[in-house]
């Protein structure tokens, strides 16, 4: 498998979490979003949309085929490789899952991408600071309201006391909340999750700044 990414996306740092859960061996392919790479004849070949992640999934594993969306990758993934699972057993608890991973990924992370800030700035001339608190608008009630959540089902994770999709999706919205000035520690199960994630392998292997692709001085 490879993974067309970029190593500060969200998106593709959810991916690369689940990827290393299952114990998958893969690839890096960066694709600089700063330089507009996701929107060269090349990449789009892969995905017409232009946007990061793409999945080349070869024989070995189901494929050829191209994988799009992260949230189709992961279930994928989730559907591939079963073992370890990253959702329940019963459906009603894969449901509060799904229902806390699309709590970031469809209400937090879109609304603070980088397509949405770069409109903000050129089209309605924000500054950095406006910038900031644009994100941060959008990040502290949804974490808010996921606090609420993972106290309902919370264990060590989100969900129990193994990770799970909701994971996956929640570490990289705090990594991105760093970079926005919104301190986690205002969510103190959240918090919590996270300081558990720097020590699991998994997610260690994962964080932006250990990837091929990292630029130190972005």
């Amino acid at each position: 498998m490879i993974l067309h990414g970029y190593w500060r996306s969200g998106t593709s740092y959810r991916t690369r979490i689940a990827l290393n859960l299952k114990g998958l061996t893969y690839a890096q392919a960066g694709v600089d979003l700063r330089t507009g790479a996701q929107r060269s004849d090349a990449f789009r070949a892969l995905n017409p949309q232009g946007l990061v992640p793409a999945l080349e999934v070869g024989a070995d594993d189901g494929g050829p085929a191209v994988l799009t969306q992260s949230p189709a990758i992961l279930e994928w993934l989730e559907e591939a490789f079963p073992t370890p699972p990253l959702l329940p057993a019963a459906a009603l608890d894969r449901a509060q899952v799904r229902a806390m991973a699309a709590l970031i990924g469809c209400d937090i992370h879109p609304l603070n991408n980088l397509r949405v800030l770069t409109v903000l700035r050129t089209t309605f001339g924000a500054d950095q600071a406006a910038v900031d608190a644009w994100a941060a608008g959008w990040i502290a009630p949804g974490f808010t309201a996921l606090e609420a959540l993972v106290a309902r089902h919370g264990g060590a994770w989100c969900f129990g006391d193994a990770p799970t999709l909701a994971d996956c999706h929640l570490i990289p919205q705090i990594y991105s909340a760093g970079r926005f000035g919104v301190p986690v520690e205002a969510w103190p199960r959240l918090a919590a999750i996270a300081a558990r994630a720097a020590d699991h392998p998994a997610f260690a292997a994962a964080h932006p700044d250990r990837q091929p692709d990292a630029d130190p001085a972005a």
